[in-house]
């Protein structure tokens, strides 16, 4: 989703996940392309709750758009450690999950990306 870039728009959005009960498996927030404006990508498993959450984030003040995205458009990212050091994964999700299951790491984090 395409939000304004201002304080306190982050917790309304996730408010709306909290009041729906909709679990968010990933969050990725950053600046975009436009001026004032931050780009939100949100994982969600179950694709009737995220287009339950769309309908209502369509009418928050600060979301300017919002879109679900397709699976065939989803990259994965990891950040792992082991005993032998740090690594970064990116591929599909199924890459990275498979990589992380395979190098059984001390700790990771993995997010889902999409554009």
């Amino acid at each position: 989703m395409i939000v304004n870039d201002q304080f306190g728009v982050m917790q309304r959005v996730m408010g709306e996940f909290t009041r729906k009960k909709i679990n968010v498996e990933t969050i990725v927030v950053g600046k975009c392309e436009l001026p004032g404006k931050a780009r939100i990508v949100l994982s969600v498993k179950d694709k009737k709750q995220a287009e339950q959450a769309v309908e209502r984030l369509t009418r928050l003040q600060d979301v300017i758009e919002v879109e679900i995205i397709d699976e065939s458009r989803h990259e994965a990212y990891a950040l792992v450690a082991n005993s032998f050091g740090k690594a970064r994964l990116i591929g599909s999700i199924e890459e990275v999950d498979n990589l992380v299951e395979m190098t059984k790491p001390n700790k990771y984090i993995k997010t889902i990306n999409a554009l």
